[in-house]
């Protein structure tokens, strides 16, 4: 669509503020520049674990990190200090509760559920079956559906 603007001249403004069509000695006003407008950034949110959803698992994105769960295990007992241990599955969140499968040289897949934030985890329970009656009756369905727990 076209519009044309039919005896519309506009008005020229020369840099110098003063208007071609004013009267002499006059002058039209500009407007005052009283700096660029700036938006406030907003606030992000923490990421904290009880961001995760609890009907199914995420990618933790690094919180916790697989590093944190082998050190609760290691601080146990539960792997010995010398052992390779490489990470096979997340760590994955639901709600505050996180779901993590090693492998550890010489063992059969671990897996590992903790809960809480990821600077304080609590071991829930670790093995080649995790699906213990904590489990079925406390974690959220993400942890129990991905630990494929039956309730």
């Amino acid at each position: 669509m076209v519009l044309a603007l039919g005896g519309c001249t506009p008005a020229s403004v020369p840099a110098s503020g003063v208007s071609a069509s004013a009267a002499p000695g006059s002058t039209t006003p500009s407007p005052a520049r009283t700096g660029e407008l700036t938006r406030p950034t907003p606030a992000l949110p923490s990421v904290t674990s009880a961001a995760f959803s609890e009907s199914y698992a995420a990618n933790c994105d690094g919180r916790p990190g697989v590093d944190r769960v082998i050190a609760l295990l290691r601080s146990k007992g539960l792997i010995d200090g010398t052992a390779v241990v490489t990470v096979r599955l997340g760590p994955l969140c639901a709600g505050t509760w996180q779901y993590t499968v090693l492998s550890v040289t010489g063992r059969e897949p671990l897996q590992v559920i903790t809960q809480g934030p990821p600077t304080s985890l609590t071991l829930v329970t670790f093995g080649t079956d995790v699906c213990s009656v904590p489990v079925r009756t406390q974690a959220p369905i993400g942890i129990i559906s991905v630990a494929h727990c039956t309730q």
